[in-house]
């Protein structure tokens, strides 16, 4: 296996970050996966498949606590996230890259993009992104009421095996008359999840949800894709996607009508289209009037 050092930890030994790397001969772009929590690396398995097939080098790495790679104490605030970004843009000398960052992961990309001044990215995607601000305050009136988070930490101290299985079911908005995803690929993530340091869950909860990436997103100078379903309801649309386009009015912003937050799986071939159709020819994606929004 294939594994990047990001630093020590308190004991001095090193944090390494478990990464997949597919490098096609014909490969002429890159593309960083960077995956949402509580999951893994794998969660991508399906851009994974095909992304390389169209000319792209795809890294997938996971977040430290998270996967395969090192489970420190600390170190699960956004700076030290980015940190660990520059790492495996940095370790691989990566150039012209493309950033993709679904969930929590989009927290990754905007806080790399100020902290480390965009070094080595020509563009970025938000995918069902945390950004700019989750938190419900007096100047983010659009946010996310605290007693959600609250709750959130709560059931994951009080019974955490339970918290992920009902979690992965409003992930993918399964319901009693919607079951757009297996069983067999709901078990597949609870142990995907399982396996993450129980510190790191809580503290990168904690993290997605109180960070402020308003003056993050202010830096962000190369083009843009965000992508959100309007039926998500983990990161709702209207704290995140319609205000992270309101941050970059530029960028080209995509709802995908009746998608929930996992829609790197429930619209997966949809996702690769665009994705694809971005990194290569960074024009607008092909116009869909009923579903899509572009500004």
């Amino acid at each position: 296996m294939s594994y990047i050092k990001a630093g020590k930890d308190a004991s001095g030994n090193d944090i390494k970050l478990f990464y997949q790397d597919l490098h096609p001969a014909n490969a002429t772009s890159t593309v960083v996966l960077i995956h949402g929590w509580p999951l893994s690396s794998q969660m991508w398995d399906y851009q994974l498949a095909e992304l390389p097939g169209h000319g792209l080098r795809v890294v997938a790495y996971d977040r430290r606590g998270f996967g395969k790679s090192s489970q420190p104490w600390d170190g699960y605030d956004y700076d030290t996230l980015a940190d660990d970004l520059k790492a495996v843009l940095d370790e691989l000398d990566l150039q012209n890259v493309t950033l993709v960052g679904f969930s929590m992961g989009g927290g990754e990309v905007a806080r790399y993009m100020s902290r480390h001044g965009g070094a080595r990215v020509s563009k970025v995607a938000f995918i069902s992104a945390v950004t700019p601000y989750m938190l419900k305050t007096e100047d983010n009136p659009d946010g996310v009421d605290k007693s959600v988070f609250d709750e959130i930490t709560e059931n994951l101290l009080k019974d955490r095996a339970d918290f992920l299985q009902t979690f992965g079911k409003q992930f993918y908005g399964v319901s009693l008359l919607n079951n757009p995803v297996s069983q067999a690929h709901l078990d597949g993530d609870f142990a995907r999840a399982y396996v993450a340091s129980y510190k790191a869950t809580l503290e990168c909860a904690n993290s997605f949800a109180t960070t402020d990436f308003r003056d993050d997103l202010t830096q962000i100078q190369v083009p843009a894709l965000i992508i959100h379903g309007d039926a998500d309801k983990t990161v709702p649309i209207e704290s995140s996607g319609e205000r992270t386009a309101d941050a970059l009015p530029t960028a080209q912003y995509i709802v995908y009508e009746g998608e929930p937050h996992g829609l790197f799986f429930t619209s997966k071939d949809r996702l690769n289209e665009d994705l694809i159709s971005f990194i290569l020819e960074g024009v607008p994606v092909r116009e869909r009037p009923e579903t899509t929004v572009i500004y």
